[in-house]
């Protein structure tokens, strides 16, 4: 066979030419199984079951409400637990709060009337931008933060006024105006009530500062507080409870009284209480009202058989020993309430070392160990920490800073209370949660059945940590001398 090479290459053309009709053609033709792009993984949305307030020590966040999400799940990790069991209850909360001081009246009475209101509010009532306050304290007659001492049935030296006849409260006009405001935001609020000084009649120096209350006076002195519970009643206030003395061995106060344990146990059985009974008052009793490095004084009370009947418990402040002299006493007498009553913060003070060490003891502390309530000192003071009297105390800071009569300055009190007092009401029950290393804390569940967790972060490093309940958890952080506060349903 003869090949020719023109016809070759003729023919590898022609081929060529049919090559590319036939891949033209090919492409044209619909696809029959056209690739697929793999699935999209939808993003994994997390349910957020608990809320999350935070204060930070370096004030970047104050009572802030965070955005995270924390949602309930069983994911394992090996960070620690803080397990809270609702099923393990303990004491019933009165409250949180402060003491409303006649120099605290005068401060906030110096904002305009706009002002004035708009803390009121948000102090003592229970909005969105309200702190809840439940609980306060209040002087009969003047503490060390009034501007003058005084007390409602003061004579000229020499007289005396057995029947009471002079007893007035109009020195306290504008406290009790004040109170009325509270009251109309917060019908449900309970009032504590307590004397720095009788009058100096019937007292065994002719001052305000220190002496003792003369026993020939008892009875007198007593009546002294029935006629006053039934006059701040008929001004519509209602007082829940008394202590006989504020800082009773503390005579060096303007105004100050000394009172021995042994002195108000008698003063309680024979005079205060048999007084509060033949009135028909229900009005607590509530001993002690002073240092926890003495929780004999409180015991001795309870211990006398005849004042025992009369007495709803024993108060406290931490200026001296250790928060766990309320549990000491609690033990000893299970049957009646613990109280912490008052801690003041200083002009000195830091911000992050006051938020640590007030939330570890005075809220959480107080709590852990039995107390029914936690009041922090002062609620407002000017820019120089007053008012006071001549040689009261002159670095108490306010909860609130009154700087002008358009402004006022919040200050670390003010949070130490609104980190428990705005998602912890009055009747709320502590439950149990486990505490230790760092993570200082306290949980409570509400009337409404909302779980409540307090923690503050006591440490030097930032803390990561799971809220543990009914089994599942959420995994949360603090920074340290941080503290949240973390509710859910």
């Amino acid at each position: 066979m003869k090949f020719n090479l023109k016809n070759i290459i003729k023919a590898f053309f022609v081929m060529a030419a049919v090559m590319a009709q036939v891949k033209c053609s090919s492409s044209s033709d619909p696809v029959e199984n056209p690739p697929v792009d793999p699935p999209v993984t939808p993003p994994i949305v997390v349910a957020n079951d608990v809320d999350f307030w935070l204060t930070k020590g370096n004030q970047s966040a104050l009572l802030e409400k965070q955005t995270v999400k924390l949602g309930f799940g069983t994911t394992a990790n090996a960070y620690a637990n803080i397990e809270v069991n609702a099923a393990q209850k303990y004491q019933t909360v009165d409250g949180f709060g402060y003491t409303l001081t006649g120099g605290s009246v005068d401060v906030i009475n110096q904002l305009n009337a706009t002002k004035r209101t708009a803390l009121l509010q948000e102090l003592f009532g229970n909005g969105e931008n309200s702190i809840g306050v439940s609980y306060i304290r209040i002087s009969i007659g003047a503490s060390d933060l009034n501007a003058t001492p005084f007390t409602y049935n003061d004579l000229a030296t020499g007289e005396t006024d057995l029947n009471l006849d002079k007893f007035s409260l109009e020195k306290d006009n504008n406290l009790i105006a004040m109170l009325k405001e509270i009251l109309a935001i917060n019908p449900k609020i309970l009032i504590l009530a307590t004397p720095w000084s009788a009058p100096i009649w019937m007292k065994d120096v002719a001052s305000f500062k220190g002496g003792k209350l003369k026993t020939e006076y008892y009875d007198v002195y007593a009546k002294y507080f029935v006629k006053y519970i039934q006059q701040m009643k008929a001004e519509g206030i209602t007082i829940d409870a008394v202590t006989p003395q504020n800082e009773p061995l503390h005579d060096g106060n303007n105004p100050s009284m000394y009172m021995s344990a042994t002195d108000q146990a008698n003063f309680i059985k024979n005079s205060l209480g048999p007084a509060f009974k033949t009135a028909n008052l229900n009005v607590k009793i509530i001993a002690y009202d002073h240092n926890c490095d003495n929780p004999n004084y409180p015991k001795t009370i309870l211990a006398d058989a005849d004042a025992y009947p009369y007495v709803d418990g024993s108060a406290f402040h931490l200026y001296a020993g250790d928060i766990t002299a309320l549990l000491n006493v609690y033990n000893s007498y299970p049957a009646k309430n613990v109280y912490f009553t008052e801690q003041w913060t200083s002009s000195q003070g830091q911000f992050e070392g006051d938020l640590k060490w007030h939330l570890r003891n005075v809220i959480i502390g107080s709590m852990r160990n039995y107390s029914k309530n936690a009041l922090e000192w002062n609620v407002a003071n000017n820019a120089n920490f007053g008012p006071h009297t001549d040689g009261g105390c002159t670095m108490c800071k306010g909860a609130v800073t009154i700087t002008s009569s358009e402004s006022f300055q919040r200050n670390v009190a003010y949070y130490i209370i609104a980190h428990a007092s705005k998602f912890v009401p009055m009747g709320s029950t502590r439950i149990e949660s486990n505490s230790g290393g760092s993570l200082q804390n306290v949980a409570f569940i509400t009337p409404s059945g909302s779980k409540v967790l307090i923690v503050e972060n006591d440490g030097s490093v930032t803390e990561t940590f799971n809220i543990k309940f009914n089994g599942k958890w959420v995994t949360t952080s603090l920074d340290a001398g941080s503290v949240g506060t973390y509710t859910w349903k």
